[in-house]
């Protein structure tokens, strides 16, 4: 196994055993309970669900993921379908996203974050020679977008969508996909997306809100505040692992959506920093496996947009908790209690480490890399545009 591989294993099981140890101290509330307990063995019950299925995704041939992808995908459709059926899917503060089984809960939409970057990758690469032509090169690239972003809009959940339709621009954009279609889809989405906020006055809020917590701290919302209060009360060292006072029912969300601010208290400024330097250190091994790829392959297409992704995720959840964005309920990936996303982030990483796994010197000797291979299908698709 390649040392970039083995580092990036060991940095996702460090975050994952952070993580575990910090839901543990964040469950914990003023009036100990056997609840505290009950959060940590449903985080372990999704953690070992999670390890399993990417030690399994990361064995399968790279090539197996081509065939997964329209299956997969189709499933993905029938999940966000079935769980806006009233009784079928399970209503929490006015919004339907989840299936409830066995007291454990299950949400589609995040399947969407895997099946999108797959789906859409496979039609890019089946369908390059016919985008000249914006009738065969558009709707037959971007109709698994078009049907799941507005299943996942209906549920409601304006974030998951946003966040659904960068992961299959980003698969658009690495496929060489032509800049002008970029600019009418931008052209339709970005009207779209303002008029959904204008409509729905609790997204409005949460602009003003965030933009209340940087000009009148007084009119700064709760959860909001309690974060920074949290961030700032660790310190440079923290106050030590359990030893958290804003996470007992000051710190909403504390285990889940706000765990990096209890990582902050507890572990102070250094810790926080220290999450952020694994995360880069993740992030360069999974970019130092993907550049061994042909350059504008499947694999490399979905590898990069998975791995980036997985991120990026981690990014907007330490921006919301510092308040650098407005607010939205996102986890903080391999961190936060256990779920559905915990699962998929390390199904994620599985199927990156199988899409990177390099081929025999053999193979690679029976077909040598030329140089047309080294050039990014982003300046192959300019060089086609331009011609």
């Amino acid at each position: 196994m390649e040392p970039e591989r083995k580092l990036l294993v060991a940095l996702v099981a460090v975050l994952l055993g952070l993580g575990t140890l910090m839901v543990h101290s964040a469950s914990g509330t003023s009036r100990p309970s056997q609840l505290d307990e009950i959060y940590l063995s449903k985080h372990l019950v999704y953690a070992a669900t999670g390890v399993l299925a990417a030690t399994v995704a990361s064995l399968l041939p790279s090539r197996t993921w081509r065939r997964i992808a329209p299956p997969f995908f189709a499933l993905t459709i029938v999940l966000l379908v079935l769980v806006l059926i009233p009784g079928v899917g399970s209503t929490v503060k006015g919004a339907r996203r989840w299936f409830r089984v066995a007291g454990l809960s299950f949400q589609p939409s995040e399947l969407a974050k895997l099946a999108i970057p797959l789906m859409v990758a496979l039609l890019a690469q089946r369908g390059r020679e016919v985008w000249h032509d914006w009738r065969r090169g558009v709707i037959p690239v971007v109709y698994p977008l078009l049907i799941a972003v507005p299943l996942i809009m209906k549920q409601p959940d304006l974030g998951t969508s946003l966040f659904v339709l960068l992961g299959g621009g980003l698969t658009l954009f690495l496929s060489g996909w032509p800049l002008r279609y970029f600019l009418m889809g931008g052209a339709v989405a970005v009207p779209g997306v303002i008029v959904v906020v204008l409509n729905k006055s609790y997204q409005l809020r949460r602009v003003h809100d965030f933009l209340a917590t940087w000009n009148d701290w007084t009119q700064a919302p709760w959860h909001l505040k309690q974060s920074l209060v949290t961030l700032a009360a660790g310190g440079t060292w923290g106050t030590g692992i359990g030893r958290g006072q804003q996470k007992l029912s000051f710190l909403p969300e504390a285990n889940t959506d706000f765990i990096f601010a209890v990582i902050g208290e507890e572990l102070g400024l250094v810790g926080a920093l220290a999450v952020l330097v694994i995360w880069i250190g993740l992030y360069a091994c999974g970019l130092r496996l993907i550049n061994r790829l042909t350059a504008g392959s499947f694999e490399s297409i979905v590898a990069f947009t998975l791995l980036t992704q997985v991120l990026m995720q981690a990014a907007i959840n330490v921006a919301v908790v510092t308040a650098l964005v407005p607010p939205k309920g996102i986890p903080h990936p391999l961190l936060s209690y256990g779920g559905t996303n915990l699962v998929v982030s390390l199904l994620a990483i599985g199927i990156v480490l199988s899409l990177t796994r390099v081929a025999p010197a053999s193979s690679t000797a029976a077909h040598p890399r030329t140089d047309l291979d080294l050039v990014p299908a982003r300046d192959l698709a300019l060089d086609r545009a331009a011609a």
